[in-house]
């Protein structure tokens, strides 16, 4: 059949992103194609020509990647608009090819229902078929054909020869389809996403004969760690085993560490003349000591995350938390970022930078700092140390069982707050979760160490300046001038004087309200600026003694307690607060996040200590 000279079809290529769209669509056009904007935005369209065996004149028309019709980002929607025939001046394409990796069929199928939903004629192109093959993947694509109730053509595109099945099907196809009023796109809500997920893979299972041995294992993990029940015990069982082997397997590197800094402190305690044994012993050696014998932890906690990062468990966990996600107001995707800032605020906050919807971005950002990130750690394990006895609870360690409560505390503080923001400040829809799971895999054990030792650098980098520059300041704050009233009549005295006042109420004594004040500038420093602050005061005999054992004869257990839950939320940290302010690039939100967690560290601090008192009298 001669088609009319008059008709032009146009034909939108649609499909995930790195499927093969622009690769067919360079095929085709031999590269000629017309590059330009959409009306009034900046996302760019491509559109060819081609010329079909039957004389069809097509006009081609590559779309940008979308993983379905949600439109979460600005080039998604676009393209769901020019889907639809809501672009101006445009009419709706009269044919879809939609393109779908054949290695990654059951990751995308459902978007292919939802394509399909809108009623408008498309063929299903099974690009990559080749590389499919070579994987040991083997597809019944009459079988798919019949389920979807579209044509099926297996396609390579990038060569001449894997283009011939789809270009000799064409005029078959545009003979058999009419011109069809534009469908509007559909708003798909969570449980609907979940039952074409579901319809897809149950499709995905009968037409795929044959698969590479990792995607089946990967299914067969999935069945188990993904388990709507099971799931969520595993994964709260390796977080818990995570809390617990910060605190079982770094005991012995610990206790060397210790050893060594108490070791160079009694030696530098001989240095002439006495100011620079002072300087280099109570500032530098105490102040670098109490923070540098927490790396051994810091190290255990950094190694889990990059395991489960690496090994492709994280996006899992994300899936796993997508309910309780979304009763946040949240989407699973929020977990990641979340999850990142477990080890440090700043990346977390950085990687939100991946979660399409904007008051869902903002929300995660303004509660990541809730999340216990590992500077948080020395200060929770010297107070640990200093007030909960190392003894078992069955075969548990009862210090990690209360590490654990701390972590859980700050996680579930963060899932409170950010559903009070999404009914309040942030107020808006709730994204479904889309995101592409890669096959399980035993992390590079090259990349692994590289990655870990970037990371611990990164902690020794800051203990090697920020906070051997702070044990400097503090120490000669606290040392000078010198006075009968100790650490009362020094600079720092005088500092701390002025605000002792206002931290009275939730126990916190002067030597406490100083230290604060450096943490500042990162929470782990407030550790340091206690060992400087401590060795100050004491005599020989005490200065020899732990930080914890000095905090255990200079506290009460509920100020030990309120120290602790003023650190579940306090935004002690200015690299946070300014990367916060950065991704925001507003200096409102950044002030309201950091108003409302000192407002929170406070009443929290202040409800600790006076239940404390009201139990231990």
């Amino acid at each position: 059949m001669t088609a009319s000279a008059s008709r032009v079809y146009r034909l939108a290529f649609v499909g995930a992103p790195n499927t093969g769209k622009t690769t067919l669509f360079n095929g085709l056009t031999g590269g000629r194609a017309k590059t330009a904007n959409y009306p009034g935005v900046t996302v760019e369209r491509r559109i060819g020509h081609f010329e079909t065996p039957g004389g069809r004149a097509l006009q081609l028309i590559d779309l940008p990647g979308i993983y379905g019709l949600a439109g979460r980002t600005l080039d998604e929607r676009v393209a769901v608009d020019a889907i639809s025939g809501n672009i101006a001046d445009e009419d709706a394409p009269d044919l879809l090819l939609i393109f779908l990796d054949a290695s990654s069929l059951r990751t995308h199928l459902h978007s292919v229902l939802e394509l399909k939903a809108l009623g408008r004629p498309a063929v299903l192109v099974l690009n990559m078929i080749d590389l499919a093959k070579r994987d040991g993947v083997e597809i019944d694509i009459a079988g798919l054909e019949k389920a979807l109730g579209i044509p099926v053509i297996p396609t390579n595109a990038a060569r001449k020869s894997g283009r011939e099945a789809l270009i000799n099907r064409i005029d078959s196809i545009l003979d058999g389809i009419q011109t069809n009023t534009a469908a509007a796109p559909q708003k798909i809500e969570g449980n609907v996403l979940k039952s074409l997920q579901g319809e897809a893979r149950a499709i995905a299972n009968k037409v795929i004969i044959h698969e590479a041995g990792m995607n089946r294992l990967t299914r067969q993990l999935d069945a188990v760690l993904m388990h709507p029940l099971l799931g969520p015990v595993i994964l709260a069982s390796i977080l818990f085993l995570m809390f617990q082997a910060v605190y079982s397997w770094a005991n012995i590197p610990m206790d060397m560490i210790d050893g060594f800094f108490a070791f160079m402190h009694d030696q530098a305690r001989h240095i002439h003349p006495d100011w620079l044994a002072s300087l280099l012993a109570d500032g530098v050696i105490a102040g670098l000591g109490s923070v540098l014998i927490f790396l051994p932890q810091i190290a255990i906690l950094f190694g889990f995350i990059l395991f489960l990062e690496g090994s492709g468990y994280m996006g899992r966990a994300a899936f796993l938390m997508d309910e309780m996600m979304r009763r946040a107001g949240l989407n699973g995707r929020a977990f990641i970022p979340l999850l990142s800032s477990f080890a440090c605020a700043v990346p977390g906050i950085m990687a939100a930078r991946t979660i399409e919807s904007d008051r869902d971005r903002l929300t995660t950002i303004l509660v990541a700092p809730l999340m216990t990130c590992s500077a948080r750690l020395p200060v929770y394990t010297l107070i640990i140390a200093a007030f909960i006895p190392r003894e078992k609870v069955g075969i548990f360690n009862q210090q990690g069982l209360v590490m654990f409560g701390l972590y859980m505390a700050g996680i579930f503080s963060a899932i409170t707050i950010a559903f009070v923001l999404r009914k309040t400040v942030t107020k808006g829809e709730t994204q479904p979760l889309l995101m592409e799971l890669p096959s399980y895999k035993l992390p590079q054990i090259g990349d692994f160490l590289i990655a870990l030792w970037n990371r611990v650098w990164a902690f020794l980098y800051r203990a090697g300046s920020v906070i051997f520059m702070v044990a400097i300041a503090l120490w000669f704050l606290a040392s000078f001038p010198h006075s009968a009233d100790g650490i009362r009549g020094s600079f720092a005295g005088m500092i701390g004087g002025v605000l002792e006042p206002l931290f009275r109420p939730i126990g916190f004594s002067l030597e406490t309200v100083i230290a604060l004040v450096p943490g500042m500038a990162a929470r782990e420093v407030v550790v340091a600026a206690m060992g400087t602050v401590y060795a100050l005061q004491g005599n020989e005999e005490q200065v020899t003694q732990s930080l914890a054992q000095l905090l255990q004869n200079a506290w009460t257990l509920p100020s030990a307690l309120s120290f602790l839950a003023w650190y579940v939320f306090a935004p002690q940290c200015f690299a946070t607060i300014a990367t916060v302010r950065r991704e925001t690039n507003s200096l409102n939100w950044t002030l309201f996040m950091v108003g409302y967690l000192f407002a929170l560290a406070y009443i929290a601090a202040f409800i600790t200590y006076h239940v404390a008192l009201m139990f231990t009298g």
